[in-house]
Parts: structure tokens; C-alpha cells; sequence
């Protein structure tokens, strides 16, 4: 027998996006349901789970022991040839999460807020009604169960099947996408108190390598690249740390993803339907960092969906992907077309760049402060030695 259940808000997801929303509804004292195809929210991860420390105050996440695993003070970035730039602050400017802690809490904030929260509850479709989206089909513990709702929210990852049955236009390319492989393990070697970046067309191709320290001698230690790569990011993770001498035998967890950094849904709401999160492919494209994104589009559209709610008028949820574009949409655009010229930057060309930075650029570039670190380099005698390089960084003025 199918269990029928009736809520104003359902929220499909609760990664980082999905629980904001439903916590932020919920406080306003609307019937909220969050539901979670895992078992256990927040597991598996699929993150480095680093984290600028401002998000907890901004968001109002406390700032709770049990999933902050360690407190970070900066980077260090490595060139292809060896070269280094170290930002480094005097008090605390990151954290490395336990993921599989904090997911798990941010669902119970919204819980404790209000919200009804379901794991093990895999939405298959959409309920019609005259051709309007009225709820969804789900299977709880394998059981079916049909989910009212006023209001839908996809939450539910890169692969969207909500955002793709109302109708949103969810199509990216392959090249649009990166594939990332992470191993937590035993390594040491690396100061603790940094995240530890390295850069370079044959260490990583568009993308990184990364040691995210936990613990004194346990990281996450990972990779992402262009996903229509013709070799596979464990080749080349594997490969880095062959190269590197590091042993590969302690591996506590291996972790892989797809992660959105082409480019953003245009239409983040239509009807009923809210996207937010990697749904609507909110994801830094320069660093393929989404928690942050995910909270700020998850306040938007909570905000949207509050007000839609209290004035009985749907249309409203129109205004989320309106303001969602203009206050973070053309932010990252921005930044997407930075990311763009970076991927036409050769070995060289990314030595060079290291080599003449400073801390203090490397402090703007954490900042998103591109245009100021662009000027410093169109000063540097190396770079105006390279027309192509004066050409490339113009473009990005």
C-alpha cells in the first residue's frame, strides 16, 4: 500500500544545498520534508572537504568540533618545475571537515528547525496534475510512497532527475565536467597547518592535485581534471605519487565524482521547481569548490520560496534565479573565463607565474581579486618578455 504524505516545501537532497533550504523554511514555520536516497546522510563523500572558515557565521552553521577535523592557515601552490607560493595567515582561515559528520548535521539543524527528514528515500519521478508537478514518487526503505508538495526543490545532484523532469534545460558537454579520484590515506611529509596544491599539464590536465591534511599523517589526498580526458584522474593521482615516492598501501578511503565547472543552469526555478546546489551546477570553476556556492544559492532560493509561500504566489520563484545571477551568476562567469585562459597556460607559462607572485597576490587570488594579481603580472619583466602571455592576460581586464 502506498503511503501518501503532504507537505508545503519537499526538498529532494541533502548534500550542502538541500539541508539550508529546508532549515531555512522550516524556521519559518512551514512543513518541510528533506529526503536522502542514502542510508546514512552524508556518506559516501564525495569532497576534499576544505572549507573557508567565514561560512559559519555567514550561514549560521555552529562551529562544532564534531565535524571540523582540523584548522588551516593557508596554501602552499607548486609550480610544474618546483617553484612555490605559500600564503599563509595568522589565525585560522579554513577547516577540513569530516564530511560525513557535517552533512549528517547540517540535516539535523533543519530537523531540530522543523523540517521531517527521510534517508532512504529515493525519489524515482514526478506526480502530475494536469500537466503541473504536484509531488513526487519515492520508495522509502523500498516501500512506495507519493510526497505532495507546493514546492519542489532539486537538490539532488549533478544528474538533477527533478530539474530534468520539470522541463529545465540541464544538457552540459562532457568537457563541461571534471572527474575527480581522492584517496584518504596515511601520508606525512606536508605541514599540517596548509592545504598543499600542485599544478601542471602533465600532473593534472586543467586541474590539480591536492593534500587536504587531517590529523597529523592522514589527508585527503586527490585529483581533478578534464573529464573527456583521454586518461583516467586515478592514472594520473597514481602517477603523481609514484613520481613523488609516496606509498600507496595505507589507503583509508578511495572517493570519486563528476564535478560541474563549465558553466550554470539559466533557469534555476520554473512552476513549482527550485534547482539549487550541483543540480543547477553551482560550483566554483576554478576550483571545483561547491559547499560555499551551495549555501549561498540555498539562502537565495530559501528566501524566494518564504516569501512565494507567504504571498500564495508561485512567480515569485522566479526572483531566486533572477537574483541568484546577478549577485553570484556573473561572479562566476567571471571566474569561468579566468579558468578558461588558465587552461591555455603551458607548464612554462605556470612556472613563470609562481616563480613571480607573491604571498600578498596569493592572498588577492583567494580573495577572487583576479583583476589586481592580472596587472601585477602584466608588470613582471618576465611575463612582458612573452606577447603571448600580455595577449592572454589582457583578455582577462
Amino acid at each position: 500500500m502506498t503511503e501518501i504524505m503532504k507537505y508545503d516545501v519537499v526538498v529532494v537532497g541533502a548534500g550542502i544545498a538541500g539541508p539550508i533550504v529546508a532549515r531555512n523554511v522550516a524556521r519559518e514555520g512551514y512543513s518541510v520534508l528533506l529526503v536522502d536516497k542514502k542510508p546514512a546522510i552524508g556518506a559516501p563523500k564525495q569532497c576534499a572537504e576544505g572549507i573557508n572558515i567565514s561560512i559559519f557565521e555567514r550561514y549560521g552553521i555552529p562551529y562544532d568540533k564534531r565535524f571540523i577535523n582540523r584548522e588551516i592557515y593557508g596554501a602552499r601552490i607548486y609550480s610544474p618545475s618546483g617553484y612555490e607560493l605559500e600564503i599563509r595567515y595568522k589565525k585560522v582561515s579554513g577547516v577540513i571537515l569530516e564530511r560525513k559528520v557535517f552533512d549528517k548535521m547540517l540535516a539535523f539543524y533543519a530537523a531540530r528547525s522543523g523540517a521531517d527528514v527521510l534517508s532512504r528515500t529515493e525519489v524515482e519521478d514526478v506526480i502530475r496534475e494536469n500537466g503541473k508537478i504536484i509531488g513526487v514518487k519515492a520508495k522509502h526503505e523500498g516501500e512506495p510512497v507519493e510526497i505532495y508538495g507546493d514546492i519542489i526543490v532539486a537538490a539532488d545532484g549533478v544528474e538533477s532527475t527533478i530539474a530534468r523532469k520539470a522541463g529545465i534545460n540541464t544538457y552540459a558537454p562532457p568537457h563541461e565536467f571534471d572527474s575527480a579520484y581522492e584517496y584518504e590515506m596515511l601520508i606525512d611529509g606536508f605541514d599540517p597547518e596548509l592545504i598543499h596544491l600542485w599544478f601542471g599539464n602533465d600532473v593534472a590536465p586543467r586541474g590539480y592535485v591536492w593534500v587536504f591534511p587531517k590529523d597529523e599523517d592522514r589527508a585527503n589526498v586527490g585529483i581533478g581534471i578534464n573529464s573527456d580526458n583521454p586518461k583516467t584522474a586515478k592514472y594520473y593521482l597514481d602517477k603523481w605519487l609514484k613520481e613523488n615516492n609516496i606509498p600507496s598501501k595505507k589507503l583509508l578511503e578511495i572517493n570519486v565524482g563528476v564535478v560541474p565547472v563549465g558553466g550554470f543552469l539559466k533557469e534555476l526555478a520554473k512552476e513549482n521547481v527550485v534547482v539549487v546546489g550541483d543540480a543547477a551546477r553551482q560550483v566554483n570553476p576554478m576550483h571545483g569548490g561547491g559547499m560555499a556556492e551551495a549555501m549561498k544559492a540555498g539562502t537565495i532560493a530559501s528566501k524566494w520560496i518564504v516569501k512565494a509561500l507567504e504571498e500564495e504566489n508561485l512567480e515569485l520563484l522566479k526572483n531566486y534565479t533572477t537574483e541568484w545571477w546577478e549577485k553570484d551568476g556573473k561572479r562566476l562567469e567571471r571566474v569561468l573565463k579566468i579558468r578558461k585562459a588558465v587552461e591555455r597556460l603551458t607548464d612554462e607559462d605556470l612556472d613563470v607565474f609562481i616563480e613571480v607572485l607573491s604571498g600578498t597576490d596569493a592572498e588577492k587570488i583567494a580573495e577572487g581579486n583576479y583583476t589586481e594579481v592580472i596587472k601585477v603580472l602584466l608588470k613582471h619583466p618576465k611575463v612582458l618578455m612573452s606577447a603571448r602571455r600580455i595577449s592572454l592576460l589582457k583578455e582577462l581586464l
